[in-house]
């Protein structure tokens, strides 16, 4: 078999593992991620501990008051990639972790299928508590909370940012967008000092409740995957 056969051969086999995961799961969070001690800049590690903390002093927010643990990040804060989700579920609540549930099994899956794992992207969400009964968050919490998710891409500074769903897109792109138009499309955006080129793509939860929708977000998983960084 030559080299290029080989090649085709490997990326279908990525392919259909990621199209025919299966989805037998139980409620249960998956508490399997540990928190590695990557090494971090002393400036880097000291703004992200002082935006934590602005967000763990947050006044007036219902979804603090309700919400079991703030849901800050998972992953390497020294990536190049950074991913961006909704909000907590009720799993990501009990953990204090964002994507551990079903949803994070299945983001587990085609991050592997592009070669990548938590230990090389770095992951979290535009609201950092939960919404109740997993509700979308109102426009008035993305308001509230869209200068915390800012600032925390200015950090960790990404060459390449994945906006998982509608609600992440919404927020960082702009209201008057729909997502089967804006998928699968580069876009540079500047976000404080940092300037990144953003991809959106559809949220693992979205693709669970709509599997036909794969095909689409494999399209754009390849190219994140081939995006020189």
């Amino acid at each position: 078999m030559n080299k290029k056969n080989i090649f085709s051969t490997v990326k279908l086999i990525n392919y259909y593992k990621f199209i025919n995961y299966n989805l037998i799961y139980n409620n249960k969070a998956i508490n399997r991620y540990k928190k590695d001690n990557f090494e971090i800049s002393g400036n880097k590690a000291e703004k992200l501990i002082k935006l934590k903390k602005s967000i763990l002093s947050l006044n007036n927010c219902d979804l603090k008051k309700h919400g079991k643990n703030i849901v800050f990040s998972d992953g390497n804060p020294n990536s190049k990639i950074m991913l961006i989700g909704e909000a907590p579920g009720a799993n990501e609540d009990a953990e204090g972790l964002p994507f551990v549930g079903r949803a994070g099994a299945l983001l587990d899956k085609m991050l592997a299928a592009i070669d990548l794992d938590r230990n090389k992207v770095y992951i979290s969400n535009i609201i950092n508590y939960r919404p109740p009964d997993n509700r979308r968050p109102t426009n008035e919490e993305i308001r509230r909370y869209l200068p915390f998710i800012t600032k925390h891409i200015e950090i960790i500074n990404p060459k390449v940012l994945v906006l998982l769903g509608s609600t992440a897109m919404n927020a960082l792109i702009g209201n008057d967008v729909v997502i089967s138009k804006m998928r699968g499309k580069w876009i540079e955006k500047q976000f404080g000092n940092c300037k990144t080129s953003v991809i959106i793509t559809f949220h693992p939860a979205f693709l669970m409740r709509q599997p036909a929708q794969k095909k689409m977000a494999w399209i754009d998983l390849k190219m994140i995957r081939d995006k020189k960084i």
